[in-house]
């Protein structure tokens, strides 16, 4: 299904992934939304404005009228992962309050891979 129905509208779960990703993507020690901490693409997306297919990197569900969110990152080395997910989950939840008008049920945080910067 490629969209979801909630509190009564159809939204694309591409525009939710987008919403979420622009958001995750804010907080300092975010490599990159989706593991692979591909600083290519970071740099396409910085440089032409171009977003990158975030579907596969968020998935969104809904649950009992809520959003359940899971969010695919990369994350730079030296930043607490605890405090880094918590980060992200509150900048996602302002972000999808604010730009959908949704509750969130929860946002599990997946750290696929660690960005090591170079010495």
């Amino acid at each position: 299904m490629d969209e979801l129905s909630i509190a009564g509208i159809g939204i694309s779960r591409q525009v939710v992934a987008s919403v979420v990703a622009l958001a995750a993507e804010k907080v300092e020690g975010v490599a990159s939304v989706g593991g692979n901490g591909n600083i290519t693409s970071s740099l396409i997306r910085i440089f032409t404005q171009k977003q990158l297919n975030t579907t596969d990197a968020v998935e969104a569900e809904v649950e009992g009228g809520k959003l359940k969110l899971t969010v695919h990152l990369a994350a730079f080395y030296g930043y607490p992962f605890r405090e880094l997910a918590d980060a992200v989950r509150n900048e996602v939840a302002r972000a999808v309050s604010e730009q959908i008008g949704v509750e969130v049920a929860s946002i599990d945080i997946a750290i696929d891979s660690l960005v090591f910067p170079k010495e």
